[in-house]
C-alpha cells in the first residue's frame, strides 16, 4: 500500500447534500474489522476514525497498531485518532503512526471518561491551554501531515474551548469536530446547540458537528441550521443504523454486515467466549431487533451454538 495513506486524493468524497459524513470511533467496537465491512457493505461514509491509539507503559499498544496497520486499513477511508495528555507523549504517539505509514492524524480532546479525563488526556487537556498550545508547536513541526481536532465545549465550563480557541485556530487543521457537551456530562443531558453556534463563529477552521445524531432528518436539519458546516460525524447512531446513508434495506444490511462480522470472529478468534463478545458487541446497539426478548436471546447466549439460535430470524 502506498505510504501516502491519508492524503486526501486517497478517500472517495461520497458526501451528503455536498457535505461530508464521518463515522466517529468507538472503543471495542469500531475496530478495523468492522471499519471495512462498514465500508464494503453499506458505506455513504467519507471518512472512518479508529479508536484512539494510546501510549501505555513506555510504549504504543500493540493492539492500537494492529488496528491502524496499513494492510488491515487497506481501501478503506481511515484517519488514525491519537489520545495524549502532553507534547512528549503526543510526539511519541505521532512518531508511531507517522512509522505505521500515515500522513493524517486526529487529535482527540474530547473523550469524556475519567480514567483518561483523571490522566489529563481527551477532555482533561481543555483547561490547559499550555500543553495544548505546546501541541500545535509540535504539529508545526510535522509539515507532512495533515491534522485535525476532535473536542468538546470545555470539561467542566464552556469558558475552557472558548478560551483555547485562538491556540486551536493557530493550529495547522483540516478541521475541527466538536461535540457540544461538557466533558463532566459525559453522554447524559442534551446537546447544547446554542453554544456549538458560538463556538462555530470562533473557529477559523472548517467545523464538524457531532452528538446525537439518529436519523436523516436530524441531518437535514443541522445542515440547514449550520449552513457553513463542512459535514457530521456519528458514531452510536451509525452502529444502530449502520444503513443510514444507503438506500439497502435495513434488515438486509445488518443481515450481510453480520454474516461477514461472524465470519471474521471465527476466523481470527479463538473460543467461543472471545468470539461471542466480539459478536455481542455488534449487537449492542443494534436498532433493527423488533423485540426485547429478541436482543436479551443474543445477548445472553453463552455458546455459539446458543447464538445461532438466537440470531436464526436473520436468514428467515
Amino acid at each position: 500500500m502506498s505510504q501516502e495513506m491519508g492524503h486526501p486524493a486517497f478517500y472517495k468524497n461520497s458526501m451528503y447534500n455536498g457535505k461530508y459524513i464521518y463515522f466517529a470511533p468507538l472503543q471495542g467496537y469500531t475496530d478495523a474489522a468492522y471499519r471495512r465491512i462498514h465500508y464494503e457493505v453499506c458505506g455513504g461514509v467519507d471518512e472512518y476514525y479508529t479508536p484512539f491509539v494510546r501510549w501505555e507503559k513506555e510504549g504504543v499498544r500493540k493492539k492500537d497498531l494492529r488496528d491502524i496497520d496499513l494492510e488491515n486499513n487497506r481501501d478503506v477511508p481511515t484517519v488514525p485518532q491519537v489520545i495524549a495528555k502532553d507534547r512528549n507523549e503526543f510526539a511519541r504517539l505521532c512518531d508511531s503512526v507517522q512509522e505505521a505509514g500515515w500522513r493524517r492524524i486526529d487529535l482527540n480532546m474530547g473523550c469524556p471518561f475519567p480514567l483518561q479525563v483523571h490522566a489529563g488526556r481527551g477532555c482533561g487537556l481543555l483547561s490547559h491551554p499550555e500543553r495544548v498550545g505546546e501541541m500545535a508547536e509540535e504539529m508545526c513541526r510535522r509539515s507532512d501531515v495533515q491534522f485535525s481536532v476532535k473536542m468538546r465545549l470545555g470539561q467542566d465550563d464552556m469558558s475552557e474551548a472558548l478560551a483555547l480557541m485562538p491556540i486551536i485556530n493557530a493550529m495547522p487543521l483540516t478541521q475541527v469536530t466538536l461535540h457540544p457537551r461538557l466533558g463532566r456530562q459525559q453522554y447524559k443531558g442534551s446537546t447544547d446547540r446554542e453554544a456549538f453556534g458560538r463556538m462555530l463563529e470562533e473557529c477559523r477552521h472548517p467545523v464538524v458537528y457531532n452528538g446525537d445524531i439518529t436519523e436523516l432528518g436530524q441531518v437535514d436539519d443541522l445542515f440547514s441550521q449550520f449552513d457553513t458546516l463542512k459535514g457530521v460525524m456519528l458514531g452510536r447512531g451509525l452502529l444502530a443504523r449502520p444503513w443510514l446513508f444507503t438506500d439497502k434495506e435495513p434488515l438486509a444490511a445488518v443481515r450481510e454486515m453480520h454474516s461477514k462480522m461472524y465470519d471474521h470472529a471465527c476466523r481470527t478468534l479463538q473460543g467461543d467466549s472471545q468470539i461471542l463478545a466480539r459478536l455481542h458487541a455488534f449487537w449492542e446497539y443494534q436498532d433493527v431487533l423488533p423485540d426485547k426478548k429478541q436482543y436479551k436471546a443474543i445477548m445472553k447466549s453463552g455458546s455459539l451454538r446458543k447464538y445461532d439460535e438466537a440470531v436464526a430470524f436473520l436468514s428467515r
